[in-house]
């Protein structure tokens, strides 16, 4: 949400003297010929953005969409070019633009909380609301994908997967429990290839994180694909060979039979005959690889780095 710091920050415009960063929404203007002949005509055309100075003192652009909220992708420039282009919009922001992004942001907020307390249909209708207001609002996309997976739409859900897919911000460190969430109820839904796109999609985006290496475990596991399955535990624990989840998966797959000498030892895999000798439940029937509890255990989260 935007907060009263952000609106006076936005109000006072471009910094030029660096006692500040530049943060708000500017304008650019480009000449347009319209119409042919005798009849042709200059027109002058705004466009809208979003502007963010970066800790390299590069500035991060946005354009703003039909309904005036920051939407799509974003370019980097550097500051002169910058200065030299855009134009500080101060009141714009302030009458047009701050106004669609809190009636954006309060929707979603309002639709996580009917999600909480289990009230799917009013859910939906408020992430709807911010989604016809931005169609890329990771929040509101994610909120409607696990709304759809708590009522086991699975239709519904996997178009929302297609959207999120392809959205690069969805794999942001901001978003990691809404990434995790997502994946993990996905795969609890059964929707183990389209699962297994999502966090091969991340693996591309993100820096070695040995969660989502157990998570990508857990889906070829899931899909009868013990040799993927085995490749991705090993890259968990070599990144992370103290990590618990992923030991014990390996020592349930060693006493199920599915490693043999030719597989050798992953990182970290010292102690791992205790855990193969408790017999740890199958991780199919588990939130997490091993519990052994019988009951469904919270998922790995996924670190962002």
């Amino acid at each position: 949400m935007v907060d009263q710091e952000d609106r006076e920050h936005v109000g006072r415009g471009v910094v030029r003297d660096g006692a500040e960063k530049i943060k708000g929404v500017f304008s650019t203007q480009a000449v347009a010929k319209v119409g042919t002949g005798t009849t042709q005509r200059r027109t002058i055309q705004k466009t809208y953005w979003s502007g963010e100075e970066k800790e390299d003192g590069t500035i991060a652009v946005q354009p703003l969409n039909r309904n005036y909220v920051p939407s799509g992708p974003k370019r980097t420039l550097d500051r002169d070019e910058f200065l030299t282009k855009f134009n500080p919009e101060p009141e714009f922001y302030m009458s047009t633009v701050y106004p669609a992004i809190r009636q954006m942001d309060e929707a979603v907020v309002r639709g996580e909380k009917h999600r909480e307390r289990g009230a799917a249909y009013s859910a939906e209708f408020e992430f709807k609301r911010a989604t016809d207001i931005d169609e890329e609002n990771v929040r509101a996309n994610f909120g409607l994908g696990l709304t759809y997976l708590d009522r086991g739409d699975q239709v519904r859900a996997n178009d929302i997967f297609e959207r999120i897919v392809g959205l690069e911000a969805a794999f942001e460190e901001e978003h990691k429990h809404l990434f995790n969430d997502f994946g993990i109820n996905m795969r609890k839904n059964k929707m183990y290839e389209q699962a297994l796109q999502y966090y091969l999609r991340a693996e591309n985006l993100v820096e070695d994180d040995e969660h989502l290496f157990h998570n990508i475990a857990r889906c070829y596991y899931e899909k009868g694909d013990v040799e993927g399955c085995k490749k991705y535990l090993r890259k968990s624990l070599q990144v992370n060979p103290a990590l618990k989840e992923s030991r014990m998966f390996w020592a349930f797959l060693k006493s199920e039979g599915h490693v043999n000498k030719d597989d050798g030892s992953p990182a970290g895999d010292s102690g791992e005959s205790r855990a193969a000798k408790s017999k740890e439940r199958s991780p199919a029937a588990n939130g997490k690889a091993g519990s052994g509890n019988g009951k469904t255990s919270a998922p790995v989260s996924l670190k962002m780095d």
